[in-house]
């Protein structure tokens, strides 16, 4: 059992080997982070697990403010059976390492989360787990 595998086990879900974005996905929240800086942008992302593959599939935009100090979303406004696997934000500085904050969200929200750094590019995005381990996304067509 790989890396991937064991920390998505050890929080109590179905094995996941692999984690993939489609590509439509990931073009539409950086240009959403670079529209929003410097303020803070956030999204719940929508997909679903196939087998060992945790597939994200959309963006779910639920009520929230948003400062370039951080982003608060109102997560019980969040119809129920929506297909919520994670979260997405954007940090306005260089740093893509979660919070005290954010690492609280996560534990409570979803198996999969992104944080994207200024300047809003591929090589700024991390993904991390519901414990903040940092783990391993391709993005697909």
């Amino acid at each position: 059992m790989g890396l991937v595998e064991k920390i998505f086990a050890l929080a109590g879900f179905k094995p996941v080997r692999r984690v993939v974005v489609d590509f439509e996905v990931m073009d539409e929240v950086l240009e959403i982070a670079r529209r929003s800086h410097p303020h803070e942008f956030a999204a719940l992302l929508e997909g679903r697990q196939e087998g060992e593959v945790l597939h994200v599939t959309g963006l779910i935009f639920l009520p929230s403010e948003t400062s370039d100090e951080g982003a608060v979303m109102d997560v019980l406004m969040l119809p129920p059976f929506t297909g919520a696997v994670g979260s997405v934000h954007s940090h306005p500085g260089p740093v893509n390492l979660p919070s005290a904050a954010d690492l609280h969200f996560f534990s409570k929200n979803g198996l999969f989360h992104l944080i994207i750094a200024h300047p809003y590019t591929m090589e700024t995005v991390a993904a991390y787990t519901r414990n903040g381990d940092p783990v391993d996304f391709e993005v697909v067509p």
